[in-house]
């Protein structure tokens, strides 16, 4: 009972029928920012800002379905029984996988059906999208999930986090490892990394940014799964560990894959001017 007198309320803001959730408002933060941060890498790229605009119109509902989807799809036991609760993503349960699947999907048929360069917007886009998870692990903080095992509030405390991090990780009558917290930094590290080097000369071939994006993230989150007591199972198996086994072995092999069967790939910097011709 302390830790729900002493969480921080999950609801923003409340008026008559309407509620507006942390949750909410957390994630749409981190969708504009990373908006606005691919419409200015996509004018250094060639691509009208519009385009992103589009994109986005199509891959956000997209992906907040799928990511729904993917997690009904793991919890159905429970969900079989409680089919009203299917669409109440407010109170958390999206699968950032399944996400990431949705938008990947709408992005191929989008570049398809505008003719525009696959791997460019891939590469565009990945640094942004991990700043959007880093962001976005925080509406889980608001919602006390994401979270590990149980740990000591003196441990927590030798973490050197702050009192109101301490207190909100007091989840269903102990402390909990906040393996939140660990995402986001890893991701927001990753962002980092990510725009920091992409336009370093002979670096990244086209589409490499992505796959490193990829490769950074599965890594990251393989280890953090492993803390956390609330994942999503396939018989013994914690689901994303799984993907982020195959995604991180993938990718590795479609990066040396590509650079041995197409040693002209124009490099990052390059598709700036192939795509102002």
């Amino acid at each position: 009972m302390a830790s729900k007198t002493l969480a921080l309320n999950p609801i923003a803001w409340q008026g008559g029928p309407f509620t507006i959730h942390w949750y909410g408002v957390i994630i749409a933060t981190g969708v504009i920012l990373a908006l606005w941060l691919s419409v200015r890498e996509g004018k250094h790229q060639g691509i009208d800002e519009d385009v992103f605009y589009d994109y986005l119109l199509w891959a956000l509902p997209v992906a907040i379905i799928c990511a729904r989807i993917y997690y009904v799809v793991f919890q159905w036991p429970y969900y079989r029984l409680h089919p009203d609760e299917i669409i109440a993503i407010w109170d958390g349960g999206i699968a950032i996988y399944g996400a990431i699947i949705g938008g990947l999907i709408t992005l191929l048929i989008f570049c398809r059906a505008r003719g525009l360069p696959v791997w460019t917007m891939l590469d565009v886009i990945a640094p942004t999208v991990i700043l959007a998870q880093a962001i976005g692990r925080w509406g889980n903080f608001m919602n006390q999930e994401a979270f590990g095992r149980i740990t000591t509030k003196a441990a927590l405390l030798a973490q050197h986090l702050p009192q109101w991090i301490i207190t909100q990780m007091h989840i269903q009558g102990a402390y909990r490892v906040p393996t939140f917290l660990y995402e986001s930094l890893w991701d927001f590290c990753g962002f980092l990394f990510l725009i920091g080097l992409r336009h370093r000369k002979h670096l990244f071939k086209e589409g490499e940014v992505f796959f490193a994006y990829l490769i950074w993230y599965s890594m990251g989150r393989f280890w953090i799964e492993g803390m956390r007591t609330d994942s999503l199972m396939w018989g013994p198996i914690r689901v994303s560990q799984l993907l982020s086994v195959v995604l991180f072995v993938v990718s590795i092999a479609l990066v040396l894959w590509r650079r041995q069967r197409v040693p002209d790939l124009p490099w990052y910097e390059q598709t700036k001017e192939n795509n102002h011709e």
